[in-house]
């Protein structure tokens, strides 16, 4: 059963007010992996004690830097059931984990950070892992000639 939402709502609100779309069913995930040119962040949210103390406010930290994904999107584990699952089917070789943050491109996946690597991690930790991430795979790709 999925968790009420007004018991997730401020946590869905601490990402959207700073700008994060929600995928909230399957077909969004497709369309925002499928149809974004460049690269989409995906931050699987969720209720726990390191989504709120580290990974949202790292989030927060990362998305104030100059080089970001073209889309970021969220989907939460234990409410968006099928949005949450299919964003996972893109995460190639990684088993689920809640709180997480994808980089993909093409539908392919770049980049992944864990819970078990949030969960190590101070907020800070995690802002500059994942602002290092953006400028390693959000440029825009050049033409070699």
């Amino acid at each position: 059963m999925p968790y009420p939402e007004f018991f997730i709502a401020p946590m869905r609100e601490e990402l959207t007010r700073l700008g994060v779309s929600e995928l909230r069913t399957a077909a969004a995930v497709d369309r925002a992996v499928r149809e974004t040119p460049g690269t989409v962040m995906i931050v699987v949210n969720s209720v726990c004690g390191c989504a709120a103390g580290k990974a949202r406010p790292g989030i927060a930290v990362a998305l104030n830097h100059t080089t970001k994904p073209d889309l970021v999107a969220s989907v939460f584990a234990g409410a968006d059931v099928e949005a949450t699952d299919r964003a996972r089917g893109y995460f190639t070789g990684y088993p689920p984990s809640s709180p997480s943050v994808a980089l993909l491109r093409d539908g392919k996946l770049l980049y992944m950070m864990e819970r078990r690597q949030i969960e190590g991690q101070s907020a800070a930790q995690i802002a500059q892992e994942l602002t290092e991430a953006f400028d390693k795979y959000c440029v825009a790709e050049t033409v070699k000639n």
